[in-house]
């Protein structure tokens, strides 16, 4: 794929590469990462037992969840377009000594070509709300996945709510996140991925909220899908 068709935004590529040496610093920019990634994991792994599957981590940053699955016993391989990060996600690999991940810089739709079918399960997690076309990334997860397979989406809904939580909360008020993380713009409605889905040949299995309280700083599963949301899908 030329530069002038990979499905990825240059300002956003440069933003997680600046901060790529932050990754795995549970207090840094990424503690939300850090916290929420126990709850997701356990998540994906209830519905897709990990141990011995092959499973991709579409948008894999530095590395925080697809290490976890590697550390589950799956074979773990991270995509991503921020070279930075990318270096960050493989040298943790070998200071933690995890075996069963490895890391290449693709993008998703250049994998979809190379190797459709090849996986058991796909996890595209706070991804899609940082790509041009969203719908497309969609389509490559489930082009990769084989069928009966899963594909696990998070992203970020599109309200006032969200804009007010996501953006003026989690960045210029409570700091949990940089400013300029996130596009509102770029958000996505259940309503709209649910119909990305629909035509990658995904079914809906299951739907839930993150939630997050600012004074116990605690995160939790719910069934609100008002900010946070999280898609559980098969490939039929």
């Amino acid at each position: 794929m030329s530069d002038t068709t990979v499905n990825a935004d240059p300002a956003e590529l440069a933003k997680f590469s600046e901060l790529a040496h932050r990754w795995w610093d549970p207090e840094s920019e990424f503690q939300p990462l850090h916290q929420i990634n126990p709850l997701r994991l356990e998540w994906i792994h209830a519905r897709l037992p990990l141990a011995g599957k092959r499973v991709l981590d579409v948008g894999c940053g530095g590395g925080i969840l697809a290490d976890s699955m590697a550390r589950k016993g799956a074979q773990v391989l991270g995509i991503d377009l921020a070279t930075k990060a990318l270096k960050v996600a493989q040298l943790h690999a070998l200071e933690a000594q995890t075996t069963g991940v490895e890391y290449r810089e693709v993008s998703v739709e250049a994998l979809a070509a190379e190797q459709p079918g090849s996986f058991d399960g796909v996890t595209c997690m706070e991804m899609l709300e940082h790509v041009p076309d969203a719908a497309s990334v969609v389509r490559a997860c489930a082009a990769l996945v084989k069928p009966g397979g899963w594909v696990f989406f998070s992203t970020i809904n599109r309200n006032p709510k969200s804009f007010m939580f996501a953006i003026v909360g989690a960045e210029y008020l409570l700091r949990l996140l940089p400013r300029g993380t996130h596009e509102y713009l770029k958000f996505i409605r259940p309503s709209e991925l649910a119909g990305h889905c629909r035509g990658a040949g995904l079914a809906l299995a299951d739907t839930r909220g993150m939630e997050y309280n600012p004074l116990t700083r605690r995160y939790w599963l719910s069934g609100d899908t008002s900010v946070n949301y999280l898609f559980a899908t098969r490939k039929s």
